[in-house]
């Protein structure tokens, strides 16, 4: 008689999770010092969000296709491994590449590779989680996860301070990465590979069927994804266009910063995606991936949706402070902006530190966070901690001394890790194990929209209410951090969402 899912031991769980270490490495890498590369290269302040919005618009076409094929596929390496090999392979090469980028247009493309490449092992990642422990453990699991992404991200942010320290010149020519920046690429490149080659080797999978069986044997009845007509595709593809045409319009009649155009070409993709689907749906064509993956985005369960506005609230700040971290902290703390001066390179170094002090505080929350859902439960427990982020981004605003920005770092330590973890883990147990990949990659579409809305307006609201200056973009990221803990209070119990889904 088919049952739960066994549980899996504590070094079972290990090895599943171990590649994140990897792929957070080199995502740390990219945090810590993409801006800083920009900038050598030339690139001005209001240019920096454009460049950036490689990993949101990478992340909103990857994850959800990833997620869909993922689904489908099953062979010799498996339902989810082939993506975090390829993925890696691809991920380290552009690793290798970033820091040799002898121009500010190859520095973006080796973004938009590394960013894709990131997205194709990383958003399996969730799923595995999710096909091979029972919910029990599920918690257990993305916590392993969010520890490993603490550990790697602490070791690759601080690289270049490491580096320094050793002897490995921290300043270069104008316009050229300095060799502590270009090593620690090289050394991410290698870890990425090693670890999750082994997450590959040392991990097995469920197949398909004994997936559906496990699913089977749960006894809970979810309530199947509803047909939208064709006509509703249509009307909602009229509902999408227009405020994109006329937003488009707007821009360009009065001449409105241009990283608008971001927001307003994002709605118009939306609406022809939608009224594509609607046409297939209106000629009666079998449908694609395509079609699939926007049928799922409108069938989301309910506590999928409340959590979704939890993650905008929660990137939005996220990306706030990564991009304008390493330039407050220079303007304001070290006093400049010149990107080949000695107290420029100290201070960027710096920002690394801040960075591996937060994801070193995050494994720490790692640990902490589990007694905390044992106490409080989730839902209390994740809107706490993003008060305590909240309370680390204003903090940066008021300290003097740059050494005491560590303290900062706790409470977005804090918050880091409970976005890892407590989400999903809310998430998982109410996902149909059949659309486990496509389901984490359209929630991971929630992560990716906050930060479009970032890249697009974050450079105006500065220039035109703060004279351009990037610290106060740390009081945006507080007071969204904010939003997304009072946001989270809506979210249900996970025995409500599942009992709602029952009847």
């Amino acid at each position: 008689m088919v049952t739960d899912k066994p549980k899996l031991s504590f070094w079972q769980i290990w090895n599943m999770c171990f590649g994140f270490l990897g792929i957070q490495f080199a995502f740390a890498l990219q945090n810590a010092n993409v801006s800083r590369i920009f900038q050598t290269l030339g690139a001005d302040m209001d240019l920096i969000p454009i460049l950036w919005i490689a990993g949101p618009v990478t992340g909103l076409i990857v994850q959800p296709i990833v997620g869909h094929f993922s689904d489908k596929t099953w062979g010799k390496m498996g339902r989810r491994r082939p993506y975090f090999l390829y993925g890696a392979i691809v991920t380290s090469l552009a690793l290798i590449a970033m820091p040799n980028s002898p121009y500010l247009w190859f520095a973006a493309s080796m973004l938009w590779i590394m960013d894709a490449a990131i997205n194709v092992s990383m958003q399996p990642f969730r799923a595995l989680v999710g096909d091979n422990l029972p919910k029990s453990q599920q918690p257990t699991g993305f916590a392993v996860q969010s520890f490993f992404i603490g550990v790697g991200a602490v070791v690759a942010s601080m690289l270049p301070w490491i580096l320094a320290q050793y002897g490995v010149s921290n300043e270069a020519e104008a316009g050229a990465i300095p060799d502590t920046v270009r090593y620690a690429f090289y050394f991410g490149a290698v870890v990425l590979f090693l670890a999750v080659g082994w997450t590959v080797l040392r991990t097995r999978e469920y197949s398909p069927e004994q997936l559906a069986a496990f699913e089977a044997a749960e006894k809970v009845e979810r309530a199947p994804i509803q047909e939208r007509a064709p006509e509703l595709w249509l009307k909602g593809a009229v509902a999408w266009f227009l405020p994109a045409l006329v937003g488009t319009g707007v821009i360009w009649a009065l001449g409105l910063d241009k990283q608008l155009y971001i927001l307003s070409i994002s709605l118009l993709a939306f609406a022809l995606l939608q009224a594509y689907v609607g046409q297939r749906r209106k000629a009666g064509k079998s449908h694609n991936g395509t079609d699939v993956v926007m049928a799922d985005l409108y069938a989301m369960p309910d506590q999928m949706k409340r959590l979704a506005l939890v993650q905008f609230f929660s990137w939005f700040a996220l990306f706030a402070m990564w991009i304008y971290t390493t330039a407050a902290v220079t303007s304001v703390h070290y006093g400049t902006m010149d990107t080949s001066s000695a107290a420029y390179n100290e201070g960027a170094n710096w920002v690394g530190m801040l960075f591996a002090g937060y994801n070193g505080f995050s494994a720490i929350a790692a640990m902490i966070i589990p007694m905390m859902v044992s106490a409080i439960g989730i839902r209390f427990s994740h809107s706490i901690n993003l008060l305590l982020g909240a309370a680390g981004l204003a903090s940066i605003m008021v300290i003097d001394d740059p050494a005491w920005l560590m303290l900062s770092m706790v409470g977005i330590g804090f918050a880091w890790a409970s976005i890892l973890s407590l989400p999903y883990a809310l998430l998982a147990g109410v996902l149909p194990a059949n659309k486990m990949g496509v389901f984490m990659g359209i929630f991971n579409l929630f992560l990716v929209i906050p930060q479009l809305l970032a890249a697009s307006v974050l450079g105006m609201l500065l220039r035109v209410g703060f004279d351009n200056q990037p610290i106060y973009a740390m009081a945006i990221g507080a007071v969204s951090f904010g939003l997304a803990a009072l946001s989270m209070l809506t979210v249900k119990k996970p025995e409500d969402e599942l009992a709602a889904q029952a009847t």
